[in-house]
């Protein structure tokens, strides 16, 4: 991501700016697809619907990048988007894209290397959903410190539960527990990761405990 972030924005006049309110829904999972868009001012939250019907958030994305790139070429949305603010959107449609592409041809690899990342990212998460809460929290906090370029990471308790899929008193548990440890500081709705390599261990040594188990059956 660190590499493609910004990088569409030399084709925004190829596409349909939209301004949207708070609580909007950019595109629903399981819609047909009616092209992507780009992120360049606001915010925009991405959630799963599973199988047994529960809704979890699992993306929030940075501007500058794309979304619903699975929705191109007349694919199947695979996920929901809806804004967290007032939001400017760029909507490119699958001749937008075609023009785009003629006119640009390098484009092409950028919007392929985008739709690649968000696979491997939904990949991630539906990997991680039965994993225990802290190997989650672990796993999520250093995949938004990559995403966001960044180790203060401006996310509330109750937006990591969302993001999570569980309570805000089993995330605060765990914060706490970090903070003591030294790995962390919280305030104001920021996670400060100070030690992000025991963030790391803790993610690590979590798998391998993981893989043991699995192995021992």
């Amino acid at each position: 991501m660190v590499n493609l972030r910004y990088k569409w924005t030399p084709f925004l006049p190829y596409g349909q700016k939209l301004e949207l309110k708070k609580n909007t829904f950019v595109y629903r999972q399981g819609e047909n697809g009616r092209g992507f868009y780009y992120l360049e001012q606001g915010g925009v939250k991405i959630s799963l619907l599973s199988d047994n019907g529960h809704e979890r958030v699992i993306d929030y994305v940075p501007i500058g990048t794309l979304l619903g790139e699975h929705g191109a070429h007349r694919g199947t949305y695979l996920t929901t988007a809806v804004t967290t603010t007032p939001s400017i959107l760029y909507h490119f449609s699958d001749e937008a894209l075609s023009r785009v592409c003629k006119d640009h041809p390098h484009a092409a690899m950028i919007f392929t290397n985008s739709h690649i990342y968000k696979v491997r990212l939904l990949a991630e998460i539906i990997s991680y959903l039965d994993s225990p809460v802290e190997q989650q929290m672990a796993h999520f906090l250093l995949k938004l410190i990559q995403i966001h370029e960044n180790e203060n990471i401006p996310i509330d308790q109750t937006s990591f539960a969302r993001y999570i899929g569980t309570s805000r008193i089993t995330v605060n548990k765990i914060i706490q527990k970090w903070r003591q440890q030294g790995f962390i500081q919280f305030s104001n709705g920021v996670i400060q990761v100070i030690q992000i390599e025991r963030i790391r261990e803790i993610l690590t040594q979590m798998e391998s405990e993981q893989f043991e188990q699995s192995t021992s059956l």
